[in-house]
Order: structure tokens, then C-alpha cells, then sequence
């Protein structure tokens, strides 16, 4: 169903492909951005971008929950980061990368950007998942 893919004609990425494969007929999810929002609408690790991070992964691992998907299954990402140092950036990454994100491993970009939507966020990723064909029948 999904096949990941890393150019030996490349610089090979540290944790994660060049591109992932899905054959068509593949149920596949748009998943809109992650943010560090708890369930009641508060920021969660209020400066700080390591915490932030954690909880944007646990929010996408509902979101794809939901629709019957998990991080496994998940084919690419963008990582805003509001921040343009590189070991910030380094250390958001280092949360994707512990996290199950890496199974596949998915395609990413990690971005230092100016700002988010919410006050005091930090963090926001944007996923596109493969939904397994046992989802897909539910």
C-alpha cells in the first residue's frame, strides 16, 4: 500500500524519505494542521517549543484515530516551528523523530516561520495519512 523512497543518488535524509508511494484506490486523509490547543482550547506549553511539540503529536495521533489511521500511516509532514534557530528547529524535530513518525518514516519539510494562528503557539503540523484498507471498509 505505501512505499517509501530514498534516492541513493541523494544526500540520504537522517529519519526520514524522499517521497512515500500510494497505489491508487488508497484511501488517503488531508489532515489539518495540529495545533497545542488541550481539549478545552488552552495552550499547552506556553514558551516552550519541546512541549508544544509533544502535544501536537498527541492531538494528531487523535486526529488520525479518528479516522482510523495512526502515525504509522502517515506519508508526509510540515513542521512550522515559530523560530528561526536551528536548534529549536533541531529540537521540535527530535520530538518528531521519537515519536511514531519515524516508523515509516515519513516525507517532511521543518520550517522556522514568523508566527502561528494562536497566541503563544509555536508549533503546528500538517499531516496526509494513508487510511488502512480495514478503516477504509468501516
Amino acid at each position: 500500500m505505501i512505499r517509501r523512497v530514498t534516492s541513493p543518488a541523494l544526500f540520504p535524509p537522517p529519519t526520514y524519505s524522499h517521497a512515500s508511494v500510494v497505489e491508487a484506490g488508497t484511501k488517503l486523509a488531508f489532515l489539518a494542521g495540529s495545533v497545542p490547543l488541550d481539549r478545552d482550547g488552552n495552550l499547552v506549553g506556553e514558551g516552550d517549543p519541546v512541549r508544544q511539540a509533544e502535544q501536537v503529536i498527541a492531538n494528531l495521533e487523535v486526529q488520525l484515530e479518528e479516522i482510523g489511521s495512526d502515525l504509522a500511516h502517515v506519508l508526509s509532514t510540515d513542521v512550522y516551528v515559530v523560530s528561526g534557530e536551528p536548534a529549536v528547529l533541531s529540537a521540535v524535530w527530535e520530538v518528531v523523530e521519537a515519536s511514531g513518525l519515524s516508523v515509516g518514516p515519513h516525507s517532511s519539510t521543518l520550517l522556522g516561520v514568523a508566527c502561528l494562528g494562536y497566541t503563544g503557539q509555536l508549533v503546528e503540523i500538517t499531516a496526509t495519512a494513508a487510511v488502512p484498507e480495514e478503516a477504509a471498509r468501516s
